[in-house]
């Protein structure tokens, strides 16, 4: 599995794991049906403590996310995508309302900051798209 944990990123372990797997949930990266690592796996990947994998673990089933596959493992259940999709827009209308608003606060006028919105965005659209990752 494709997982970064970044440890000064001021996310604990475990919710870096569970937004990263959302993630390639999300733009099909790992798809329905298909098993994760192994938790002891995993945490060799990663060099970490297994019990933070087994936390991540079951917050993804918790989630709907994972499901347990007798004799296997944990795979992908058939509505993780579309859910870790709704789940990814829902971020970021959170994250962009919170930009929204310090740009209101600011003193910045409606024409202001779509003109801010359409120059990031191009170059948003300029930008070559990471390996996985859609383009703009």
């Amino acid at each position: 599995m494709f997982i970064h944990i970044d440890p000064a990123g001021g996310l604990a372990v475990y919710d870096q794991i569970v937004r990263q797997v959302k993630f390639a949930v999300a733009s099909g990266a790992i798809a329905k049906g298909e098993l994760v690592a192994s938790v002891r796996e995993l945490a060799r990947e990663l060099a970490i403590n297994p019990n933070t994998v087994a936390r991540a673990y079951r917050q993804l089933q918790d989630d709907g996310v994972l499901e347990p596959v007798r004799g296997l493992g944990l795979a992908v259940t058939s509505r993780a995508r579309k859910a870790c999709q709704a789940g990814r827009v829902e971020l970021i209308r959170t994250r962009l309302h919170e930009v929204l608003l310090e740009a209101h606060r600011s003193g910045l006028n409606k024409t202001q900051i779509e003109s801010l919105l359409r120059e990031e965005l191009a170059t948003v659209r300029r930008t070559p798209a990471l390996e996985g990752e859609p383009s703009a």
